[in-house]
């Protein structure tokens, strides 16, 4: 038997294929990175290679049909009905999926002969970051494609959301590339050919976690791309847009080729590309972002993560803008301070708060119902979702109204919010006609018909009324027939026969008999037999059924036309629709901080352009809040950092016991740098913020087997970045630097990093570390100061008290946190018994300041030159030395060491 064609034949001829093969294999061909779903009739099929990847992902049954080239063809199908779900988990295992359609009704094709094959083209190509169905989609988390150029030098980051025509660059240097991309999350990113052999750009591919295309280098010039850019808008130059640089231009390029290929030409009219400049954003690195689990936790969820804790909006456009603001704190503190104000104005208005988010609830998710509709992909529910959101807009424009205002007005940010909610000419015509023509519950898809009120197109209610006054036309046509046959008849349809009257094979025995039944006069005309019943029709009966159908036919079109028109209003109306999504998501995220705000007792912080960082009783406000879920108080902490070096430290040493709360103390304070900067209220009873350009945060690491790289290797990794990296307006928390290595190695290194910061970087720091020799660096440079997690011994017993106080830990508590561990208590007592020896040799600090390592920028100092008693001590020789020999070396050395 003949192996089964796992790829479809690579040769120019198709000879041999039946006229359907033939059209797959053309299809495939302009799609060969693609599974592609092969419209026939009720089922999507795939076949040859496609068929086999599908079945094993999917758990489909694998079939055969036919053959090609004298090989079966490998078949498998999924259902039409149910292609969302089985696409939803090919593009979660990283599939492609070009879907190819019947582009012409099977009639159509009939007439151009019995063997014409029906017109069917690829639609689209669905990819992880170019999707738009509701039922792929996070709704409360943005699918951005992204793509990275690298130009002369110069790096940057193009990313489009599909779903809400969204477009923004960031133009950065190459070794920002995977901060940059870790501040979108993208889903899939691009990059050219000779990307993936950059290091620093194939370590940003393959840290964003997105799924990585290579495209060709030719895409990614900068000439060629700056065309496919200007086609892309319709315009003949970009300078409009704003003054972009060639590799922003390159990854714009990039994802024009991408959207060109994937959407079959139908795009979204895209909001115009927003430049986002290099400082406009808190920069955060991978390893920062997933050690202070922002967005997401060290185990990938939601749940647990900064952004789940603060989340209280109640609609999905303002979940997407709290995480982005989450995601990417701003750094200008004019712009955070417009954020604060909005937020503060929300929080003192309580009544009015309220209101604001129960109308919200009636909205719905306006920015991706816009898009579904302007590709071609939407239903009568978007039309509805349109509907709500221009209904909530209007409702909440008249509210805020009503609450007046002082002459000043509210805050920038409420009042852009209001004037976009504010209803047009156009957006209020658009509402009117929806409101007046569709149903309130609309079905899924057009072609279902259905969704069009009733008196809003007169010939659409003729139409139905025909349509559905039949069935009382068909009970009475029933009745006549049985009176008339003496036969008892049901009137039944099928899509063959249409109307037809149907009995039992008994009962249509007299009609049967030709002498007194079908005769020439008969009404009754024998149409089918079959094994227990006989079908018979009548002329009535076969008008009714073709002006019916034609009601039918006829109802569905005029509803197909009522749903393009409002399609295309909506498309025409996309940028207004647009800022009104903009704005009903921004006024949710600003009331949910508030309420977040009011809930745990967050305070506004101060920002401005210092190098400050002080914080009056702040608080974790993830671990605060899992604390409190268990009943138990949270101990607050405060901390005083100054970049300047004025009236407090720079750099503060944090010592004290495992479970103490070091490392909580950490990112905590790091927490809250996100959250001011963010534009959100803070836990602490006051913070002063002097604006941060990048957060680094080493706490924690895992091996990279993958990559060959150790724990050890992947904390020195991460720490090279920062050190390279880190500005005087940087903020940085270092955790347990050096512990991966022998104890000497440790220290050494951890020292050198800690001078590092201080003297080069200058960066605001929080060091914390079991080396306490690292606590004499208070007393040795300017702007080092020492702080311990307390904790005490209280009965036997360890009790971790959290609280961070001035001054150096005595002790690590390590042997008693192995007891509480439950170490067995054999080996804790052998533990003690060890830790009583060592600590009652020379200590580490003695041996620590002979060491020339730690002499700070000094060159080793030369060794002393020899005295007279050095000399006199290498002249002897114990071993010789007679008793008396012995006792007269001795005075002789105290007098020359002065001793007598």
């Amino acid at each position: 038997m003949n192996a089964p064609l796992s790829h479809p034949p690579k040769t120019a001829a198709n000879d041999g294929a039946t006229p359907v093969m033939a059209q797959f294999l053309d299809a495939k061909a302009g799609h060969p990175d693609a599974l592609l779903f092969f419209r026939m009739g009720d089922f999507y099929e795939l076949f040859f290679e496609d068929a086999e990847k599908a079945a094993a992902a999917l758990g489909l049954t694998l079939t055969k049909r036919g053959k090609h080239l004298g090989e079966d063809i490998p078949m498998a199908g999924v259902p039409v009905h149910a292609m969302e779900g089985y696409l939803a988990r090919l593009i979660r295992q990283g599939f492609k999926v070009a879907v190819c359609e019947q582009v012409e009704d099977p009639a159509e094709a009939r007439k151009r002969g019995s063997k014409a094959v029906v017109r069917r083209e690829v639609v689209r190509v669905v990819t992880p970051g170019t999707l738009t169905e509701d039922s792929l989609l996070d709704a409360r988390g943005a699918n951005r494609l992204a793509a990275v150029a690298i130009v002369r030098g110069e790096a940057a980051v193009a990313v489009v959301e599909l779903s809400s025509a969204e477009v923004e660059t960031v133009a950065c240097a190459p070794e920002d590339l995977a901060a940059a991309l870790a501040a979108f999350r993208p889903s899939e990113v691009l990059a050219a050919e000779r990307l993936f052999a950059d290091t620093h750009a194939r370590a940003a591919l393959d840290a964003s976690g997105a799924v990585a295309q290579a495209m060709a280098q030719a895409l990614a010039e900068p000439t060629g791309a700056k065309g496919r850019v200007e086609r892309l808008y319709g315009v003949r130059a970009l300078d409009g847009f704003g003054a972009f640089t060639p590799a922003e231009i390159a990854a714009l390029g990039l994802v024009a080729a991408y959207l060109e290929t994937t959407q079959a030409g139908r795009l979204p009219p895209l909001k115009a590309p927003r430049r986002l400049g290099q400082t406009g954003f808190l920069a955060i690195d991978p390893a920062t972002r997933a050690s202070l689990e922002i967005d997401r936790t060290q185990r990938g969820e939601r749940e647990g993560s900064l952004l789940a804790c603060l989340d209280r909006t109640v609609t999905s456009g303002g979940a997407r803008a709290l995480a982005e603001r989450v995601a990417r704190p701003l750094t200008d503190p004019d712009r955070i301070n417009a954020r604060l104000d909005a937020v503060q104005w929300f929080l003192e208005r309580r009544e009015l708060r309220r209101d604001v988010r129960e109308l919200l609830r009636g909205s719905a998710d306006l920015a991706r119902a816009a898009t579904r509709l302007s590709l071609g992909r939407g239903g009568p529910r978007d039309l509805a979702a349109v509907r709500a959101s221009l209904t909530t807009a209007e409702g909440l424009a008249a509210r805020m109204l009503e609450a007046g205002e002082p002459l000043a007005g509210p805050p920038a940010e409420i009042a852009r919010a209001l004037k976009a909610l504010t209803p047009t000419a156009d957006t209020g015509g658009l509402l009117a006609e929806l409101n007046e023509g569709l149903v309130e519950g609309p079905p899924h898809l057009a072609r279902d018909g259905g969704f069009v009120l009733p008196g809003y197109r007169p010939e659409l209610d003729a139409a139905r009324a025909l349509r559905d006054d039949s069935r009382k036309v068909v009970a009475e046509l029933e009745a006549r027939a049985v009176a008339e046959a003496g036969v008892p008849f049901k009137i039944r349809h099928n899509a063959v026969l249409g109307y037809f009257l149907e009995t039992t094979a008994k009962a249509a025995e007299p009609l049967m008999r030709p002498k007194d039944g079908l005769g020439p006069d008969s009404p009754f005309i024998h149409r089918q037999t079959l094994a227990n019943q006989v079908r018979f029709t009548t002329v009535e009966l076969s008008e009714l059924d073709a002006r019916i159908s034609q009601a039918g036919h006829r109802a569905l079109a005029v509803e197909a036309e009522v749903f393009e028109t409002w399609r295309r209003r909506v498309e025409a109306l996309a940028e207004p629709l647009g800022a009104v999504a903009e704005a009903l998501a921004a006024l949710d995220a600003h009331a949910a901080l508030a309420e977040w705000a009011e809930e745990v007792g967050a305070v506004r912080p101060t920002v401005d352009d210092t190098t400050c960082f002080f914080v009056e009783s702040g608080r974790h406000p993830v671990v605060e809040a899992a604390v409190k879920a268990e009943g138990l108080p949270y101990t607050p902490n405060p901390c005083r950092l100054d970049g300047s070096g004025e009236g407090c430290a720079r750099l503060a040493i944090v010592t004290g016991p495992n479970m103490a709360g070091k490392s909580t103390f950490l990112r905590q304070n790091a927490l809250l740098v996100i959250l001011a900067q963010a534009g959100a209220f803070v836990p602490a009873s006051s913070m002063r913020l002097g604006v941060v350009d990048r957060l680094f945060s080493r706490v924690g690491a895992g091996d990279d087997l993958a990559r060959g790289r150790s724990t050890f290797m992947m904390e020195m990794v991460e720490t090279a970045a920062i050190l390279t990296q880190a500005t005087d307006r940087s903020f940085v928390v270092l955790d347990e630097i050096g512990r991966g290595t022998a104890t000497y190695d440790g220290l050494a290194i951890a020292w050198a990093v800690a001078e590092h910061l201080h003297e080069t970087s200058r960066a605001r720091t929080l060091f914390a570390t079991h080396y306490h020799e690292l606590a004499d660096l208070e007393g040795r440079l300017d702007h080092v100061c020492n702080l311990s997690m307390r904790a005490q011994e209280w009965n036997g017993e360890l009790v971790f008290l959290h609280e961070a106080r001035p001054g150096a830990a005595d002790r690590s508590y390590g042997v008693q946190v192995a007891r509480l561990a439950g170490v067995p208590g054999a080996v804790v007592a052998r533990a003690r018994e060890v830790l009583e020896r060592l600590e009652g040799q020379a200590t580490a600090k003695a041996r620590l300041d002979d060491l020339p390592l730690f002499a700070v920028a000094e060159p080793p100092s030369p060794p002393p030159p020899s005295s007279a008693l050095d000399d006199a001590m290498r002249a002897i020789e114990p071993d010789d030395l007679t008793p008396r020999e012995a006792l007269e070396a001795l005075y002789r050395l105290k007098g020359l060491a002065g001793l007598r």
